[in-house]
């Protein structure tokens, strides 16, 4: 069996404000739109970051598989959970492309109610801003409880927040992105976005645009982000259970500071 898809039960969403909505209309354009912005630039932090170690690894919010495969490919053994089907999908088929066997697996789950057995993982990672689509502190902690939970004591946790997300300019219906999805479809990306500082929240609006020859449609979602600051981080770790040993700025593993381009804590469970 190439890997395992199971489902998990979620928490029942609490008030229309969930960051998990808008993935799965997302989906289609996930790869699209990463391969011109965040590409692989992270990948081998990642690839180093669990290097050497002989456990399992869970990756928080997987979505289309983009760190979860090339982990799999270079042999670590990787359960990615993800609340999208649409997300998930799309990591199978990559998933079957690269022939992982069993190293790979996935599962349709909430990451703030892991499904896993307690201490059943030696390292648990949040690529890429995942810990922003939790848009309240109460579930922030509930992420951190439940990853300390499955991790194994002395276990890892690594989480990547887009730092620059709360700086960005506010703007309305800017187009972004344009080129080719595949070799007949061209797409544009029109793009709104509204700062909530109070809340810590971005919000942006996507209008995807697709055409084929003279036939164009269009595709429209919203996705929003809670950026905390790193003393709320910092605090909900040691609350969680865990000790920060590492504060990184970069994908090549310098110093963290305030204009940085990335916010990577590696935490370690008590």
């Amino acid at each position: 069996m190439l890997f395992s898809v199971s489902e998990h039960k979620r928490p029942k969403a609490r008030s229309r404000d969930e960051g998990w909505r808008g993935w799965d209309d997302y989906a289609r354009f996930y790869d699209w739109e990463n391969q011109r912005t965040i590409g692989r630039r992270d990948v081998a932090f990642w690839l180093r970051f669990v290097a050497g170690k002989p456990g399992r690894v869970l990756e928080l919010g997987c979505g289309t598989g983009r760190v979860s495969v090339p982990l799999a490919r270079a042999g670590v053994r990787v359960v990615g959970v993800d609340r999208s089907p649409a997300m998930l999908t799309r990591a199978r088929a990559r998933g079957r492309r690269a022939k992982l066997g069993t190293t790979f697996q996935l599962v349709r789950a909430d990451i703030r109610a892991l499904p896993f057995v307690s201490g059943s993982f030696q390292i648990v990672i949040a690529p890429y801003g995942i810990i922003q689509s939790v848009l309240s502190d109460r579930d922030l902690v509930s992420v951190l409880t439940t990853a300390a939970r499955v991790l194994e004591p002395g276990g890892l946790l690594g989480i990547d927040v887009v730092a620059d997300v709360p700086r960005w300019a506010q703007y309305r219906n800017r187009v972004q992105l344009r080129g080719r999805m595949g070799r007949h479809t061209h797409v544009t990306l029109i793009e709104s976005v509204v700062q909530q500082p109070a809340r810590h929240l971005t919000r942006f609006a996507q209008r995807f645009v697709t055409r084929i020859g003279s036939r164009s449609s269009e595709h429209r979602f919203d996705l929003q982000f809670r950026t905390p600051s790193l003393r709320q981080v910092t605090n909900h770790l040691g609350r969680a259970g865990f000790t920060v040993d590492a504060l990184l700025g970069d994908y090549a593993g310098n110093r963290w500071h305030k204009q940085a381009e990335a916010m990577i804590i590696v935490a370690r469970r008590i």
